[in-house]
């Protein structure tokens, strides 16, 4: 029995390891990719800004009818080793605040802060760039030191008075994940409105795979995405889509609504935009609550006044 001690305690922690990870799982997927090419060494391969509007004039009959109760498009979709998908959105924000926002690194910690699972964003200079760094735990109020970090590399391809884009990548992430990438790319649009495309990608190992299919197995079990799998019947809604690409699309969804949020925000002063930001986000969850909801408005509130305040005092 001396001898089986040691073996048994290893498989213990590994199996506490893996679990304490599946709880992290639903934030795992965090970036999508699709449409084109998966990234590569030489960049991420934006549209750019002649192919972004004919994306645009493609996808209007989607962006008039669909799902999401207004004008979106999300695709997910899985490989071996990745998990990638795209969003595009049209935004009634003029592409000058859109491009001033989005441009800068410290609005995107104040977006970010918005998702449920992000707990701490600080943008600050690493060697003659800027860094992004990103603390992901959990849906309930946690120290700091249990969130996983991944820090992004932040990149302004091009911002141009008609078209922005923007790259952040990160080598490594929580459990066996690397190769990180956001892309954000927009254009400006008739009557005062931008068109966004957002593409999140990456890629993850044996251990990732370990945490992911038991997350699906338990926590994730029964949770769906916004893919209709089959057409409807007899009047009953169409059965959507779970597993990985159900992981995926929540969170896409997810970050969407932290940048719309924010970009809401800003039509009250600065003081209250916070505020504005997190009501916003709230209730957009809502309207897609069977994919969406883990907590209540109060907790919700709650726990991100405390990480909010977190991470504008932290040394």
């Amino acid at each position: 029995m001396a001898k089986r001690l040691p073996i048994m305690a290893r498989m213990m922690w590994f199996f506490h390891a893996i679990q304490r990870v599946a709880r992290h799982a639903l934030v795992l997927p965090l970036w999508l990719g699709l449409f084109i090419p998966v990234w590569g060494a030489g960049g991420s391969q934006a549209l750019g800004p002649a192919a972004l509007r004919a994306k645009h004039v493609a996808l209007g009959p989607q962006l008039a009818s669909n799902q999401f109760q207004g004008p979106l498009y999300l695709a997910s979709t899985e490989s071996a080793e990745q998990l990638e998908g795209d969003v595009y959105a049209l935004v009634k924000h003029p592409f000058g605040t859109v491009s001033a926002e989005l441009s800068d690194p410290r609005h995107w910690c104040d977006m970010l802060i918005l998702h449920l699972n992000i707990k701490f964003c600080r943008a600050k200079p690493a060697g003659g760039s800027t860094q992004l760094d990103v603390r992901i735990g959990r849906k309930h109020d946690r120290p700091l030191l249990e969130a996983s970090t991944v820090l992004f590399s932040y990149r302004p391809v091009a911002v141009d008075p008609d078209y922005l884009a923007v790259e952040l990548e990160a080598a490594d992430g929580p459990l066996d994940t690397h190769d990180y990438k956001i892309l954000l790319e927009a254009v400006p649009i008739a009557q005062g409105q931008s068109f966004i495309h957002m593409r999140y990608s990456f890629a993850y190992g044996r251990a990732g795979r370990v945490a992911m299919q038991l997350y699906l197995a338990t926590l994730g079990r029964g949770k769906v995405g916004f893919t209709p799998t089959a057409a409807a019947s007899s009047g009953e809604p169409p059965p959507l889509i779970g597993g990985v690409r159900g992981v995926v699309e929540r969170n896409t969804m997810r970050y969407y609504l932290a940048i719309e949020s924010y970009l809401d925000a800003l039509s009250v002063p600065p003081p209250q935009r916070f505020e504005k930001g997190l009501e916003g986000w709230f209730s957009a969850t809502q309207k897609f609550a069977r994919q969406l909801y883990e907590v209540d408005r109060a907790a919700y509130l709650e726990m991100k006044r405390k990480e909010y305040q977190r991470q504008q005092t932290a040394p």
